[in-house]
């Protein structure tokens, strides 16, 4: 397997066998997908909802095509994994090989090369040029899970701290962790102990510089919890669901120092934020912070399930022989999906494309932050931006969160063959979280949908 090297060439324009291009020929959803809803009633459960029942059928590049015919410009990318691009090339080519060779052996009984490159290319991403081990399992949860029990192991100690507005996932402990309960954790409990929520930097609210921000932070983990029973500080360094909020100059660093100080673990949750997403193969790398571990998933292996547990080799290797690992995790076809991409943002120049994607997405949404002062504040790194929508007239005062305008224009949008995300604590943020082969054309046509939703509004 050779090693990624930098392309000494500008990259042919990729083929796509799905125009990419909003096409809408029937009502949304259509005949067919009524139909697929209707079977699905009977046998799915209603725990299981989605935020748009159109059924697809294909997709590729930055474009859905639902059983019906109609074509969606995806400006959810599956909640950021498909981030390289729906069904891209050489991850479709890398796992049908794979799958022609091995499909599963389970890596703790007998290992594969596959599992260890994608350990290799995490040493060489993730921040930082400490040496570094790696642990492969399924999903961003299990990414969180097992990043908590490394740190306790490591420490000893028993507390984990998290921020206000973040989300970790669904399982037991990572409900616990979440901030807002509704819908992740409502009537799921009891859950696991021992987890704190410190406030977080949210600087369109609080108007905190970094520095005063961590200090308010390292004041509730030292009179709340204490240093010396906190294992690990779990940290999103743009929160997804919160809202993509970016944190203020010096925050993060400035944790950092203090858990250093106090040996306490200190962890990026990157699952929605990592993997070429921002402009940079990790968002830490943009706050100038090199974490104690890194957590990766979602887009890490183009759409199949693959996250990580990536860190300083002397917290890695406190786990016992046994004590990590699982039926599934580092499945080869995964991994070699994961090589893919890695290769592909290399090759692609992805990470330029991420920060051409941010550039047009917020000049646009600025020209209609200038029309519509519903939009309080436009945020996000590359990739991965926001607008927070106020009640009129509330965006320089009280700040009065919108979020009716963020449903109205979400079906707007659906209905004219754009797909967006809601998000944010209060529900009042539009997130925009493209893959990267988004093309300039396609989001200056999905502005002009939200242009007319806007207007809409009233």
């Amino acid at each position: 397997m050779t090693d990624i090297q930098t392309p000494a060439e500008t990259p042919a324009a990729p083929v796509y066998s799905v125009a990419q291009e909003r096409r809408i020929v029937t009502a949304i959803p259509g005949p067919k997908s009524h139909e697929l809803q209707a079977r699905r009633a009977k046998v799915v459960s209603a725990g299981v909802s989605s935020a748009l029942p159109v059924y697809i059928e294909r997709a590729n590049g930055a474009v859905l095509v639902d059983v019906d015919g109609n074509q969606f410009i995806d400006f959810g990318a599956g909640i950021g994994v498909t981030t390289i691009g729906h069904t891209e090339a050489s991850v479709v080519e890398a796992a049908a090989a794979q799958l022609q060779d091995v499909i599963h052996t389970l890596f703790t009984i007998t290992p594969y090369e596959e599992y260890v490159r994608v350990a290799e290319l995490l040493a060489e991403r993730t921040p930082g040029t400490h040496e570094k081990r790696t642990v492969l399992v399924n999903s961003g949860a299990e990414a969180v899970e097992n990043g908590v029990k490394i740190a306790r192991k490591h420490t000893g100690r028993r507390a984990v701290a998290v921020l206000d507005h973040a989300y970790h996932g669904r399982t037991n402990l990572t409900m616990a962790m979440n901030y807002k309960a509704h819908p992740y954790a409502t009537g799921f409990g009891p859950f696991a102990g021992d987890v704190y929520h410190a406030p977080s930097s949210y600087p369109y609210r609080d108007g905190l510089s970094g520095a005063d921000a961590a200090a308010r932070t390292i004041g509730y983990l030292e009179k709340v919890i204490g240093a010396s029973d906190l294992a690990c500080l779990v940290v999103e360094p743009i929160q997804g669901e919160g809202g993509f909020m970016v944190p203020a100059d010096g925050f993060l660093p400035m944790l950092q120092a203090w858990c250093t100080e106090h040996g306490v673990v200190m962890i990026a949750d990157e699952i929605q934020s990592g993997m070429a997403r921002t402009g940079r193969y990790f968002a830490s790398e943009h706050f100038g912070w090199t974490p104690d571990l890194v957590l990766s998933a979602k887009g890490i292996a183009g759409g199949l399930p693959l996250a990580g547990v990536t860190g300083r080799a002397e917290i890695m290797d406190s786990a016992h022989a046994g004590g990590l690992g699982g039926t599934f995790g580092g499945n080869p076809v995964a991994c070699a999906a994961a090589i893919a991409v890695f290769e592909s943002i290399e090759a692609n120049d992805l990470l330029a494309e991420a920060t051409r994607i941010g550039r047009t997405l917020t000049a646009g949404l600025e020209r209609l932050k200038a029309r519509y002062d519903v939009i309080g504040e436009i945020r996000g790194i590359g990739a991965m931006v926001a607008i927070e929508l106020v009640q009129p007239g509330t965006g320089s005062t009280t700040k009065v969160p919108n979020p009716e305008a963020v449903s109205a224009l979400v079906a707007h949008a659906a209905q004219q063959g754009v797909l967006l995300l809601s998000a944010g604590t209060f529900g009042n943020v539009l997130r925009f979280l493209p893959s990267l082969a988004v093309s300039d054309a396609l989001i200056e046509d999905a502005l002009h949908v939200l242009d007319d939703g806007f207007a809409a509004l009233g």
